[in-house]
């Protein structure tokens, strides 16, 4: 699916125009009178008054990802956690009941297990490629669903079309994170999910120097809830970064393309190379949901490949250590490929009985496929996995 890039109306400079939208540091922005002030608060004219309220770089990123998700309205927010904040605590209040997928982003799940019970909001986690698990786990207060379409780090398949019609069913509001799929490979409002998020500082703006969040509805009322709780507790995002943000998103369709293809060769590489305990990637026939991710992904297996090696953290250490072409870094979507250990990073916090229950062992890595050449990307991960092996 392309998104064509529309280079954005900047006013003119004398008898040209640049080409390139500048970045709007301002903090404040000057009305003419209290009329036009009011006017521009009520929405009868357009404009900005203070940064933290809005400013024309978030505005002008945040109609671009709109366009991508088929959304009405978007906001752009200081990173992806804020989004996932401003929805969750925007609305949600003491009593209510929030379910969410048993494999979520690490601090996600932690918001999920400490901070919204602290709060007075009851919460769960239930298997989202289960209807029937997730189903078992509603109450009759529950407000909100949050799943993720695949999940951070074992690569599983939500049954979102299942989870979106139990949530239409019940009155419950349908959340999902896009941060790994991409509005290239699923729209999640258009299969009946209410609200859709990102983490932009990852493939979207794709190169590892923003830290941003988008979230947008089709529900003008769902918008202003969680809009007010982001101006009210000041998850602003820079100028700067919105810029870049919006810049990457340019290349967007030719990255996504190029890492994906060099994912599914790498995910096809490792699975048959001694030493490695399995290979998980969406579109692969021994993938546990592949036929479910052929069907809604469309044939996209996107650019994360998740594997294990043999061994336990001695094998880890050699293989990350050999495989010095990478960077190893908790993060994805970057133009270079990242490795990721879960075990000693976004999963740290859970206990080696809670890890395994997850599948996530010391020997198992997440990779996200950046730009390089394929055949210099596998010469790296071959050096690392003949360390891994000379481990004793």
């Amino acid at each position: 699916m392309k998104h064509t890039i529309q280079r954005p109306q900047v006013p003119h400079v004398g008898a040209s125009r640049p080409v390139v939208a500048p970045i709007y540091p301002s903090v404040v922005y000057a009305s003419d009178d209290p009329d036009m002030l009011d006017a521009q608060y009520e929405g009868r004219t357009p404009g900005f008054t203070y940064a933290r309220e809005g400013h024309p770089n978030a505005d002008a990123l945040a109609r671009r990802i709109d366009v991508m998700e088929r959304t009405l309205d978007g906001l752009v927010l200081g990173s992806g956690m804020a989004a996932v904040a401003a929805v969750l605590l925007g609305l949600t209040k003491a009593g209510d009941h929030v379910i969410g997928g048993n494999q979520l982003y690490g601090r996600s799940l932690r918001m999920m297990n400490e901070d919204l019970p602290r709060l007075g909001i009851e919460t769960s986690l239930a298997d989202p490629t289960d209807v029937a698990a997730f189903e078992a786990a509603l109450k009759p207060n529950t407000r909100l669903a949050l799943i993720e379409v695949v999940s951070n780090p074992t690569l599983r398949v939500a049954d979102v079309e299942g989870i979106a019609k139990l949530c239409r069913d019940r009155g419950i509001l349908l959340v999902v994170d896009n941060t790994f799929t991409t509005p290239a490979a699923i729209r999640p409002l258009e299969l009946g999910a209410d609200i859709v998020l990102h983490s932009v500082t990852k493939l979207l703006a794709g190169h590892s120097d923003v830290t941003l969040g988008w979230v947008g509805a089709n529900d003008q009322d769902l918008m202003d809830k969680i809009r007010v709780f982001a101006v009210t507790t000041g998850m602003t995002p820079s100028p700067q970064e919105c810029w870049l943000a919006e810049r990457g998103l340019a290349t967007f369709d030719l990255r996504f393309e190029r890492a994906q293809a060099t994912a599914e060769a790498l995910a096809a590489y490792l699975s048959v190379q001694k030493g490695v305990k399995r290979v998980l990637y969406p579109t692969r026939a021994d993938h546990p949901d592949a036929m479910r991710a052929q069907g809604l992904l469309r044939g996209y297996g996107c650019n994360m490949v998740s594997f294990e090696i043999e061994g336990g953290r001695a094998a880890a250490n050699a293989f990350v250590r050999a495989a010095d072409g990478v960077a190893f870094a908790p993060t994805l979507g970057d133009v270079g490929t990242t490795l990721s250990h879960p075990a000693s990073s976004s999963h740290r916090a859970l206990s080696p009985d809670a890890r395994a229950d997850l599948g996530i062992s010391e020997g198992f890595f997440r990779v996200s496929v950046g730009l390089e050449d394929p055949k210099a990307l596998t010469a790296t991960f071959e050096a690392g996995l003949k360390a891994a092996r000379a481990v004793k």
